[in-house]
C-alpha cells in the first residue's frame, strides 16, 4: 500500500522547523529531504528516519527499528501522528546534522 499524499504532507508539516523540507515520489513511496539531504522515507503511511547516534540518544529505549522495504537497512519507525512536534523537529535536525553531504552529481557529456 502506497503512502497517501495527506500523510506525507502531515509529516513534512510536522518537521518543517528542522530546515527546508521537501519530498520526492519514488516507486510509489516518498523520500523525505531536509536541506537537500535524505533523512527518511514515507512508506505504507509510516515515517522511517535514518538511524544516527544522535537519533538513538534522543529516542532512547522508545526506538523501534524496521526496514522501510525488503532489503533496506533498518530505520527508526516514527509515529508521526502521535509524536510531539518539537521531538520530531529535533530528530529531523539531529539526523540532518549527522548525515554526510550528498555526493555531487556527475555532469552529463
Amino acid at each position: 500500500m502506497a503512502s497517501s499524499q495527506e500523510f506525507v504532507d502531515k509529516v513534512c508539516s510536522n518537521i518543517s522547523e528542522a530546515g527546508a523540507i521537501s519530498y520526492r515520489k519514488m516507486m510509489g513511496e516518498y523520500v523525505i529531504y531536509c536541506d537537500g539531504k535524505v533523512i527518511g522515507l514515507a512508506a505504507d503511511n509510516t515515517f522511517y528516519v535514518k538511524v544516527t547516534d544522535g537519533g538513538w540518544a534522543m529516542l532512547g529505549g522508545a526506538a523501534v527499528f524496521a526496514p522501510p522495504y525488503p532489503g533496506a537497512k533498518d530505520h527508526f519507525v516514527i509515529d508521526a501522528a502521535g509524536m510531539d512536534r518539537a521531538l520530531l523537529n529535533g530528530l529531523a535536525s539531529i539526523t540532518y546534522d549527522e548525515l554526510p553531504a550528498p555526493k555531487p552529481k556527475k555532469k552529463k557529456k
